[in-house]
């Protein structure tokens, strides 16, 4: 069998659109593949902010790749008829099957985040230097590896605050990458869940990759009333990279199980729907201590009043 990549060049405040349009018609997984640049050491790249983002998908040869290519298109013309951001179009090319498994695989690259948090694919090389904390992903198509400014923004946060021997939440694991994180950098415990079975299998490879399974507790479910009641006052920093609507309608929970002093670092906000985060968050007592932005994404940092 023969694959078609399917790629969009686009805005990176676009990227969640175009991502969602193409994962409509392919089920193959989507590759997020962002501008980098490599540093003086010549084995990691830095993220370049506010460039152009390439989205890639994969569907099989089989004689309907040419309807979803045209679907695609539409797609894409209804973006750039709105015209809020740069959509580029679709571009396609052919990929032989012995190439298909490890093709999306040469768009992730050891990169270095924040000053010394090094995310490393699996599959790649990587000499640290003694500072560097470097972390071990084996996404698949599923998850990216830490590149989204969402995600870049929280580990940063993480990098900044967790000491050695705190209790971290992660709330939305996904594939695991903020709990690894923690672990690396000291936290004695971190309990990471998610409503995905998908994700939470990715988490958990993922943590036994890095040689943190016992240190790293991974649960399928959600963060209710009830589950947050048994969480009261755990955690000394709970970290959250959801979307804003989701953060706001779970801010009682999140609140909740925060210890006193401690802290919550919430993303996945664009900046026109902030208020949907923020303002559940601030009826719960916390305070907002830091913001930080990338694009038109945002972190917010609440502490809770000890």
């Amino acid at each position: 069998m023969h694959w078609l990549e399917l790629t969009v060049t686009t805005h990176p405040d676009a990227v969640e659109s175009v991502s969602e349009l193409l994962s409509r018609y392919t089920t193959e997984g989507i590759v997020i593949e962002d501008p980098i640049e490599l540093l003086e050491d010549g084995q990691a790249y830095r993220v370049r902010q506010g460039e152009p983002v390439q989205v890639h998908a994969y569907t099989p040869i089989d004689g309907t790749e040419e309807e979803i290519s045209q679907r695609v298109r539409e797609g894409l013309w209804h973006f750039a008829s709105i015209g809020a951001h740069f959509v580029g179009e679709l571009q396609t090319r052919a990929v032989n099957e012995e190439d298909w498994a490890n093709a999306w695989k040469e768009y992730y690259h050891v990169t270095l985040i924040g000053e010394r948090l090094v995310i490393r694919p699996s599959w790649r090389q990587y000499t640290p230097k003694p500072e560097e904390v470097v972390l071990t992903l084996d996404p698949g198509m599923a998850f990216g590896t830490g590149l989204h400014p969402t995600t870049r923004m929280c580990l940063e946060q993480l990098e900044k605050r967790v000491t050695p021997g705190m209790r971290i939440l992660d709330v939305g694991t996904g594939s695991g990458i903020l709990a690894i994180a923690a672990a690396k950098l000291g936290a004695e415990f971190i309990h990471a869940i998610d409503n995905s079975s998908v994700a939470t299998e990715s988490a958990s490879e993922n943590a036994a990759l890095n040689e943190l399974a016992e240190r790293i507790k991974v649960e399928l479910g959600e963060l209710t009333p009830e589950s947050a009641g048994q969480m009261k006052g755990q955690y000394d920093i709970v970290v959250a990279n959801i979307i804003a609507h989701v953060i706001g309608a779970i801010a009682p929970q999140l609140a909740t199980t925060v210890a006193p002093g401690g802290l919550l670092v919430v993303s996945g906000i664009i900046e026109a729907r902030r208020p949907d985060a923020e303002g559940p968050l601030l009826e719960t007592g916390l305070e907002l201590v830091e913001e930080t932005m990338i694009e038109d994404w945002l972190a917010l940092v609440f502490r809770k009043r000890a």
